[in-house]
């Protein structure tokens, strides 16, 4: 070895008398592998031999915790210190003290393929009664609004009403434009063959009346307001805001979850009306450009276009609009009380709401043609 150079840590049992030594030599030092020489030992070390250890940093007292742990299989058992250096033999005797907690060791996955199944299904009725008893909670709040008993601030109602009106209507806006485009654009291509191109009028109107304009304006507010209504509740919650509006006497429900679901059951039919007008408006102007005069477009629109298929959409809208709400509510109010989690409650709130929407609207779908709407 070359003058000045540290010498590489080293720990050695062996045996003096009936006693086991550890032998504990050179720089126990971060990013340095210790040679370790086991001998047959059936303990923690009763002793010490420190005289060739150089300097150590937390390598060492964690070797020699690990390694206490290890061969007693409890933190409890006070093993021998003897022999350690006055600094390290402290430092050893405040970390025995705390005992290990059983959550920070790596325990191998033992579960069945049945027990996983039944953990599923217990995680899943547990998702369903705690549906079910918002869902409940939600209705006696709103019968207690119609009653004039329900308490909230108008002000922020209406900063809700906003927020989930008009400053939605940019992105609504361009998606129900862009979605008008495509449809129109795909249905020229095929009815192009046939010389009915006219007909993408009629394409386009009672897609987006009906179906295409309620989705995507559901999806785009599922995103975009539920996912921040889920952030703003559990922000609070991490803030404990809410158990002090339930200190001061107030119902969280009346206070946070109805003025979002009256806001948006106001907005949602608005925003869908909108959305069916801007997607109409970007199928005409494929239509003029593939040689349909707008007027002609307008009036193919207006024929086939009744009230029946507009009230379709609009009527699903409003039971869209309370699914968003009360995902991103409940969601919110169940969010871990830590950073992350509110982003997994916003995380959940826009899978479960989207989910959810689909579902309704398959639903709505299957009822349509049976009533043979």
């Amino acid at each position: 070895m070359e003058p000045g150079q540290a010498k590489p840590p080293r720990a050695r049992w062996r045996r003096d008398g009936s006693r086991r030594v550890l032998e504990l030599s050179g720089e126990w030092r971060r990013g340095v592998e210790p040679d370790i020489f086991r001998e047959a030992h059936d303990g923690p070390p009763d002793f010490y031999d420190t005289s060739g250890l150089g300097g150590y940093d937390s390598t060492l007292p964690a070797f020699l915790l690990a390694r206490i742990r290890e061969t007693t299989g409890d933190a409890s058992v006070a093993p021998s210190l003897d022999g350690l250096p006055d600094d390290l033999h402290g430092l050893m005797e405040l970390a025995l003290s705390v005992p290990e907690e059983s959550e920070a060791k790596t325990k191998p996955d033992k579960s069945t393929e049945l027990g996983k199944l039944g953990n599923l299904s217990l995680d899943t009725w547990r998702a369903s009664l705690d549906v079910a008893e918002f869902t409940g909670m939600s209705l006696q709040s709103l019968a207690r609004f119609l009653t004039g008993r329900a308490r909230f601030r108008r002000d922020e109602f209406w900063s809700i009403v906003q927020q989930s009106g008009a400053n939605a209507l940019p992105i609504v806006s361009l998606i129900s434009f862009l979605i008008g485009l495509i449809m129109a654009f795909v249905g020229n291509v095929q009815l192009a063959n046939f010389g009915a191109s006219l007909y993408v009028a009629d394409l386009v109107g009672i897609a987006m009346v009906r179906e295409m304009g309620v989705m995507m304006t559901a999806i785009i507010m599922s995103g975009r307001t539920g996912a921040a209504f889920a952030a703003h509740i559990g922000s609070m919650k991490v803030n404990q805001e809410i158990d002090a509006l339930r200190t001061f006497g107030f119902n969280p429900f009346d206070f946070l979850v109805l003025p979002r679901m009256l806001a948006l059951v106001l907005m949602m039919p608005l925003l869908t009306m909108y959305s069916n007008c801007i997607g109409i408006l970007g199928g005409m102007v494929v239509g003029s450009a593939v040689g349909i005069p707008p007027v002609l477009y307008w009036h193919e629109t207006l024929t086939i276009v009744n009230m029946e298929n507009a009230f379709l959409g609009v009527g699903k809208s409003v039971f869209f609009g309370i699914i968003i709400a009360m995902c991103g509510c409940m969601q919110g109010m169940n969010a871990d009380i830590s950073s992350a989690g509110v982003g997994k409650a916003t995380t959940r709130a826009v899978v479960a709401s989207i989910t959810a929407i689909i579902v309704l609207d398959s639903l709505f779908a299957a009822v349509f043609t049976i009533l043979d709407i």
